[in-house]
């Protein structure tokens, strides 16, 4: 089963060269290696015969799936990812399945796993960490406008594409919403204080969950990080922030950071603005792509 939706302006969308609409079986492609595990299954990188792309193909395994009860969050996951177009946003280009497995055909991110290459450098340097957040933030700006929140950004959830631009690559959490929602989901590190009271949020999750991201790119820990649960707990909820004075990062930095993890949601820097403040204007990349 094929994906229907519209391609966007603003990309040139590799689906011209996967056939859309299509009906497909593991016959459609050659299988090459592994590319990662996860908890449901494996990814590995493959060929779609037909227009020689090359594509990485995401196995699940039905009864791990069944028995974690996440068949509606994956569904939710396809819905969702499957309508988007945007260059910081992985292309889910098709889905299938057969007796035991479901096979998601993605769009094979060249440069792998941002949080590996976080983990190697420790930390990154202001331009990098300008560039990936100010790539993220119209990523989500476009989300947002679909009424999508996606409510799990952390690194593990980044993938970097050939040219060394960054993509959103996991919807598991994401919600496509007109009102506000109480779920609590996510990743503790990264969640706001008002998903860790279990209380209504919208779309400015994904503000506070980018200042996170932005103070561990900076800094190589996430900011309310406690040896204890409950420790993080507090200090999400007192918006603890500390800035270390290792590595040093400038004051601008620490200035947009202390805009987006505001605990009023309402008043946390809105991502337009994000993208107007003086640390994005003078460290972004304007292409969106770091060269290193």
């Amino acid at each position: 089963m094929g994906i229907a939706a519209e391609t966007q302006p603003e990309e040139k969308a590799s689906s011209e060269v996967i056939a859309v609409g299509k009906r497909w079986t593991l016959n459609d492609f050659d299988i090459g290696k592994p590319l990662g595990r996860g908890k449901f299954g494996h990814v590995y990188l493959a060929r779609e015969k037909e227009s020689n792309h090359i594509v990485a193909l995401k196995v699940l395994f039905k009864s791990q799936l069944k028995q974690s009860q996440v068949e509606h969050q994956l569904r939710r996951e396809v819905e969702i990812q499957s309508h988007l177009r945007h260059p910081n946003i992985l292309r889910l280009y098709g889905y299938f399945y057969d007796q035991k497995r479901v096979y998601l055909i993605l769009e094979y991110a060249a440069k792998g796993e941002l949080y590996k290459e976080l983990q190697k450098c420790t930390y990154f340097s202001e331009r990098r960490a300008a560039t990936y957040v100010a790539s993220l933030a119209r990523a989500l700006i476009y989300c947002h406008g679909k009424h999508v929140i996606h409510r799990d950004i952390k690194p593990e959830n980044l993938l970097v594409g050939a040219q060394g631009e960054l993509k959103i690559a996991d919807f598991g959490w994401s919600v496509h919403t007109f009102s506000r929602r109480q779920t609590m989901c996510g990743t503790l590190d990264y969640l706001p204080p008002e998903m860790v009271e279990s209380l209504e949020h919208d779309a400015n999750v994904d503000i506070w969950g980018l200042g996170v991201l932005c103070y561990e790119f900076l800094y190589g820990v996430p900011p309310f990080e406690a040896k204890e649960l409950s420790d993080t707990y507090r200090r999400i909820m007192q918006v603890d922030l500390k800035f270390p004075t290792k590595p040093i990062v400038s004051s601008a930095a620490k200035d947009l950071i202390s805009q987006m993890l505001v605990k009023d949601s309402s008043q946390r820097l809105p991502l337009h603005k994000l993208l107007e403040h003086p640390w994005i204007v003078q460290n972004a990349e304007p292409s969106g792509i770091y060269k290193g």
